[in-house]
């Protein structure tokens, strides 16, 4: 059945959360306007890996219970949720690559990356709410929410789809590219990450334009050119002690 009006939360210092709700979705089904989908991206920040979008079609009769913003559930209810909401819902997923990434800007191939999953789906949808304040390219009525992943059911389960699918995806990257700790922070630029840069400097799966990876790749550079011209020399050195 269709669910109720969501629980709220109480938090600290007397303020209240409320979890995302299916109203807005019932609002247009109750007025002939269905397939609703709700579609999210995860990825922008990171400075490695690919945006990945989902689009999502909840079945009224058969919404998971406990479906919220991912970034407010752990790794582990994210996983159970995914699951869940595959299993019963419509939903489709695209991928922005590194290469778009560099070609087109991160805001760009975000919004490409949306477009292509609300096309994905199986059925087209009369109407689509998106997560922030872009519309996207698409052949129905799009409806822009600032912060819908709190606020529409189905941006909430587009925004889980999109998180596990995204962390799965760069726990492969890992294994492709060891060391630089990918299965863990995902991308971001957290300072195990940036060390690892600085490092190894970059790999394939990095966004060449994100500053600290050119910040990163120019060190490395630089300490590849200084390992090399130290070697020159004491190649020379010794050629010279030969012939001496």
């Amino acid at each position: 059945m269709i669910r109720a009006t969501p629980p709220r939360r109480r938090l600290k210092a007397g303020t209240i959360d409320v979890a995302p709700s299916f109203r807005r979705e019932r609002d247009l089904m109750e007025r002939g306007v269905w397939p609703v989908a709700g579609c999210d991206e995860v990825g922008r920040g990171p400075l490695a890996g690919p945006v990945v979008a989902a689009a999502v079609v909840l079945d009224p009769n058969r919404i998971p219970k406990g479906i919220d913003d991912s970034k407010r559930l752990t790794a582990a209810r994210r996983e159970e949720l995914f699951e869940e909401i595959v299993a019963t819902a419509s939903f489709a997923v695209a991928c922005a690559s590194i290469e778009r990434i560099d070609r087109d800007n991160i805001l760009r191939a975000s919004l490409w990356a949306l477009a292509r999953a609300v096309c994905a789906l199986p059925d087209a949808p009369k109407h689509v709410f998106v997560d922030g304040r872009d519309r996207i390219e698409i052949a129905c009525a799009c409806e822009p929410v600032i912060g819908g992943d709190g606020l529409v059911l189905s941006i909430a389960a587009a925004s889980i789809v999109a998180k596990v699918t995204r962390d799965r995806l760069m726990c492969k990257l890992a294994r492709d590219c060891p060391g630089y700790g990918f299965e863990t922070h995902k991308g971001y630029g957290v300072p195990g990450h940036l060390e690892a840069l600085g490092r190894l400097g970059p790999s394939p799966h990095h966004r060449s334009f994100f500053a600290p990876v050119v910040a990163a790749r120019e060190r490395h550079r630089a300490l590849l050119a200084g390992e090399s011209a130290s070697t020159s020399e004491t190649s020379a050195t010794v050629a010279v002690e030969a012939v001496i």
